[in-house]
C-alpha cells in the first residue's frame, strides 16, 4: 500500500502583489492581460479625461463610494486583468479589508486577501488542522503532512515507504507484522506479505515459503508431497528412511 503524492500550489499562488507605475507600464499591462494588479490614480489633465470617463468599479452598486462611475483627480484606482476599482473597494470579499498593496489571490470574480483565502480554501492536514503548502500526501483521499503521516503504532513517518492498514489504521510493515501477522512455525518471523511474500498453511501452522523445507534433507516442498511425523514435516523419500 502506499500514499500518493499531494499536488498543491497554494504557496506559489501568493505571489499577486499591487503595483504603482507609470502610465506607460499601465498600458503594456492592459495589452498583454498580466496577472499583476496595477495602483495608479486619476489623472487631472484634459489627456486623461477620456479615460477617467471609461471608469466603472467593478462593485457596481456596492460601490464604497456610492458612485461606481466616481472618478475625483488624484484619487487612486485599482486595475486587474480587465476590471478596475476604486482603492478603499479593492478589498477583500471575507474580511473587507483593503488590499493595499498586500498579497491577494483572485479565485473566479472574487478578491481574496492571504489570509482569508487560506482559512476558505487552502488544504488542511488531517491530522494537525495546520495548512499544506507543499510536500503533502494523500492516504484514502485525507491529505496529510508528511511528517504527520505516520505508522500507528512506532510514530515513524510512512511517506514514500511501504505500509499496511488495520482497522482504518497505517503501520509501518514491521510493527503490522509484530502486532497482527501470523508466524512462521520454522523461523518464527512474522509472516507479513508485504510485497508479495508467499507462504504456505498446513492445519493451524504457517511457514514462509522459503522455510518450508524437509526436516531431514532440507529440500524445499513448495509445490511437492509431504507427510508430517510428529511435528516435522518431510519429504517423503525421507520418510521412506525413516520406515526403513
Amino acid at each position: 500500500m502506499s500514499a500518493d503524492v499531494l499536488s498543491d500550489d497554494f504557496k506559489s499562488r501568493l505571489h499577486l502583489t499591487t503595483k504603482t507605475v507609470g502610465q506607460e507600464r499601465i498600458r503594456r499591462a492592459r495589452e498583454n492581460n498580466e496577472d499583476v494588479a496595477i495602483l495608479s490614480m486619476f489623472l487631472p489633465n484634459a489627456t486623461a479625461e477620456r479615460e477617467n470617463k471609461k471608469f466603472c468599479c467593478a462593485m457596481k452598486d456596492q460601490c464604497l463610494l456610492g458612485d461606481s462611475r466616481k472618478t475625483i483627480a488624484g484619487t487612486k484606482k485599482m486595475e486587474y486583468k480587465t476590471r478596475q476599482w476604486h482603492e478603499k473597494c479593492f478589498c477583500c470579499v471575507v474580511c473587507k479589508n483593503p488590499i493595499g498593496t498586500k498579497s491577494f489571490i483572485p479565485r473566479e470574480q472574487e478578491i481574496y486577501c492571504a489570509g482569508c483565502y487560506e482559512d476558505k480554501f487552502a488544504t488542511r492536514c488531517v491530522k494537525c488542522n495546520k495548512i499544506i503548502t507543499q510536500g503533502g500526501v494523500t492516504y484514502k483521499n485525507e491529505p496529510w503532512h508528511r511528517e504527520c503521516f505516520t505508522c500507528t503504532h512506532c510514530n515513524s513517518s510512512l511517506a514514500g515507504q511501504r505500509f499496511t492498514s488495520r482497522d482504518d489504521k497505517a503501520y509501518c510493515a514491521e510493527c503490522y507484522g509484530e502486532l497482527f501477522a501470523k508466524r512462521c512455525t520454522s523461523c518464527t518471523k512474522p509472516i507479513t506479505g508485504i510485497g508479495g511474500t508467499r507462504f504456505i498453511s498446513f492445519e493451524d501452522r504457517h511457514w514462509h515459503n522459503d522455510c518450508f523445507i524437509c526436516a531431514h534433507c532440507k529440500n524445499s516442498l513448495v509445490g511437492k508431497g509431504f507427510i508430517v511425523v510428529e511435528q516435522d514435516i518431510v519429504c517423503p523419500d525421507c520418510a521412506k528412511e525413516q520406515l526403513m
